[in-house]
């Protein structure tokens, strides 16, 4: 299966359209973040779960030995591990609302790292997800395996009145099985917190180089079976609902309220997460800058760049129409060129030929292969990234308008210029099917100038001016009062060339027939 998965990311990915790149608070100060890890997680020794309704009990015990007999604690989660086969399987868990890692919860962990595989499982399979479900969880037919029974009392509302202090109880679990070195204090009476902060980003070419908030992301934390997450809002604040009393292990989870995610941790994983280590349950505070750990600054920045972009199709703004749901991003940290291959979507994997190659594999490797990826290697700063992505977005709304058909056609022209050529960039368009890609390019490198002429002033940029296509059309009839949305809607499947263009917007707007043929007397 690996051979397989590495044939397919060679072959689509390098050959696809290729886009040549151009505080303090409490909990952590992002010095700390400079040399975090990203490779596979080393698990330890296992650890005894202080939330196992077993191990509260005794905890009970210890602290009420009066009480204890006439409170009867009842499990309130299940610790429990899933094992998905298909794409289906996986869908069908995420419908469920389970909030899953793909490591053991209960484990000390030697070396932290942003993934885990279980080598018990193959290689090109979906590893044991582990989540924490209710005791009365309808389970799906998906082999799985409850590991323990928990106890956990701050979900557990009727007990407030019992007269017992639940959180003394929670710490005293810790110190019975061991883990005490885990609690932020010891001090029993002493208050929970609920984790909050905010996650910034410093693009020092936009406001004065004021951080922005990394935007849309999840924030989550656990100590062991305890478990919250909290999305950031556009500014990047966040506030978990659960609070703590112990030290928790915090991670960014690159799955945005937007609907795309940014993975390529690793193949089979669908969003990439990003280790922040252990701390107080105060929360995180954080500034990423450029010299802060590369990998978190390139997955923050193409976050805020696909935030902006999608945030920006709205009606009321320019108008475009939404990428596709669960589009996926993977970044390429050793590469240049970038890409909107739309393989998540459907494109090319859906042809006969490679669906017979992949044989069973075909459906499970379209769930998690990317839609779009960011080669960052000439990426110096935010900026550059910043463009190349909102230029990667723009072809995924393309895509939306014209779908899996039109795409084949615009992708099998690249790999076929590159074959012939040695060209990883547009061919010299000429031969059959160059009209498909004349057109993705001039539209998404006008609207990559746009976002960047919007976001950080000065001229309007001629990004993509050097080929033998025109972005430079869709500029001076934007600056001769064709909407931007009004550019979009004639971008239909039948619009494979620079004439066909130009007949479609005369066509849909007669009342610009002069100025759409002054633009393009030009071209």
């Amino acid at each position: 299966m690996r051979g397989k998965i590495t044939l397919v990311v060679l072959a689509f990915l390098a050959l696809s359209c290729s886009k040549e790149g151009l505080g303090t608070g409490r909990g952590l100060d992002y010095s700390y973040g400079r040399e975090l890890t990203h490779d596979r997680i080393v698990l330890g020794e296992r650890l005894e779960n202080p939330y196992t309704t077993e191990n509260m009990t005794k905890a009970l015990q210890s602290l009420y030995p009066t009480k204890a007999d006439r409170v009867d604690v009842k499990t309130t989660h299940l610790y429990v591990r899933f094992l998905p086969r298909t794409e289906q399987e996986v869908d069908l868990l995420n419908s469920l609302g389970l909030v899953m890692t793909d490591h053991p919860l209960d484990y000390d962990i030697v070396v932290d790292g942003d993934w885990y595989h279980d080598p018990s499982v193959p290689e090109g399979r979906v590893t044991w997800q582990y989540a924490v479900v209710p005791p009365d969880f309808k389970f799906p037919e998906i082999l799985y395996e409850v590991i323990d029974e928990c106890y956990i009392s701050e979900n557990d509302a009727a007990t407030r009145a019992d007269g017992i202090d639940w959180d003394a109880v929670e710490r005293e679990a810790y110190i019975l099985t061991g883990n005490a070195d885990r609690i932020a204090t010891l001090t029993r009476g002493s208050s929970k917190e609920q984790p909050a902060g905010r996650i910034t980003i410093e693009d020092e070419h936009y406001s004065g180089g004021k951080p922005v908030g990394v935007a849309g992301v999840r924030v989550c934390c656990n100590s062991f079976v305890k478990y919250d997450y909290a999305v950031t809002d556009r500014d990047g604040y966040y506030k978990m609902e659960k609070s703590f009393s112990s030290k928790l292990r915090y991670r960014l989870v690159f799955e945005n309220e937007k609907g795309f995610s940014i993975g390529f941790n690793l193949v089979l994983v669908p969003a990439s997460v990003s280790t922040l280590g252990r701390t107080e349950p105060t929360g995180v505070n954080m500034t990423v800058t450029k010299t802060s750990d590369e990998k978190l600054f390139r997955r923050c920045v193409v976050n805020n760049a696909a935030y902006d972009y999608i945030s920006r199709c709205a009606s009321e703004d320019l108008g475009l129409a939404l990428p596709p749901s669960d589009l996926r991003i993977w970044i390429f940290h050793k590469l240049a060129a970038s890409s909107a291959v739309m393989l998540h979507q459907g494109a090319l994997v859906s042809q006969d030929d490679i669906k017979e190659f992949l044989g069973d594999y075909a459906s499970l490797l379209t769930y998690f292969l990317p839609d779009i990826t960011i080669g960052a290697a000439a990426a110096k700063d935010y900026r550059t990234l910043y463009s190349t992505t909102v230029h990667e977005m723009s072809h995924a709304s393309h895509f939306s308008k014209v779908g899996t058909g039109y795409w084949n056609n615009y992708i099998f022209y690249i790999i076929k210029s590159f074959l012939e050529d040695n060209d990883m960039t547009y061919g010299d368009g000429t031969g059959p099917s160059s009209g498909y890609c004349e057109i993705g390019e001039m539209w998404a490198y006008y609207l990559e100038s746009k976002f960047f002429k919007d976001r950080y002033g000065g001229t309007f940029p001629t990004f993509g001016t050097s080929y033998w296509f025109y972005p430079q059309i869709f500029r001076f009839l934007n600056e001769r009062g064709v909407s931007v949305s009004a550019m979009f809607s004639v971008l239909t499947g039948n619009v494979t060339s620079r004439q066909a263009l130009k007949e479609a917007l005369i066509s849909e707007y007669p009342d610009k027939r002069t100025i759409v043929e002054q633009v393009f007397s030009r071209y």
